[in-house]
């Protein structure tokens, strides 16, 4: 049934829907979901349901986020064409590719080996090549790559790992959502000196970052 669909009409409507009329006002952000193909980075059973208001499971318990949490994350990014940021958790690579359709020079972590290789097949199928993979814990950062314009975490934190406040670059943005294992709020934290201001952009639910500084491998119920 997919095949029938037109991708490009989906695609443009939950923009103006999903998007546009709840406040995602940047342009850069909004161009750039007009262009890159969701529905290429949903499992392919589930790529007529790539444009609906809500995450897609992608196996192995991890989701294609919500569009409008993608939009929302990416806007309070303020990414700009040329930035280096990093991405913890590569996921389906959806936000992957919308960070290197913005121009950013793309530093992104996966603990998931097969995630990591459809992400990286679509990625590559679609000829973006400013993007960086790597296999391994998210929550220590890439510290050989470091500093970073801008981090955005794609999974919810305990806290906020102090290695990702460490390579963040000064005047530096980091997006990541802490709190719950089952809920969070998506905070905004900017980099000036010494000093890391902080604010909330809101209530989210995301599957947990694991690793070293965040949820431990067999953590349950908080």
């Amino acid at each position: 049934m997919s095949e029938k669909l037109d991708f490009t009409a989906l695609r443009q409507s939950m923009v103006e829907n999903q998007l546009a009329s709840r406040g995602i006002r940047d342009p850069a952000t909004l161009a750039a979901f007009r262009r890159v193909p969701r529905e290429r980075f949903a499992p392919a059973e589930r790529a007529a349901c790539a444009y609906d208001d809500h995450p897609l499971p992608i196996g192995l318990g991890q989701t294609i986020s919500q569009p409008y949490m993608v939009a929302l994350m990416t806007q309070e990014l303020r990414l700009r064409a040329g930035m280096r940021v990093l991405e913890i958790g590569t996921g389906s690579g959806y936000q992957t590719a919308i960070l290197a359709e913005m121009g950013g020079r793309v530093y992104t972590i996966e603990r998931l080996e097969p995630l990591l290789t459809r992400a990286r097949h679509a990625l590559e199928s679609l000829g973006h090549e400013n993007i960086q993979f790597r296999l391994g814990d998210g929550s220590l950062g890439w510290p050989e790559q470091a500093p970073f314009d801008r981090i955005i975490v794609t999974a919810g934190a305990p806290r906020v790992p102090p290695a990702l406040q460490e390579q963040l670059a000064d005047q530096g943005v980091l997006v990541i959502p802490v709190g719950h294992s089952l809920s969070q709020e998506l905070r905004v934290i900017t980099r000036n000196g010494d000093r890391f201001e902080s604010c909330d952009a809101g209530g989210c639910v995301f599957v947990p970052l694991v690793g070293k500084d965040a949820w431990p491998e067999d953590r349950g119920e908080d």
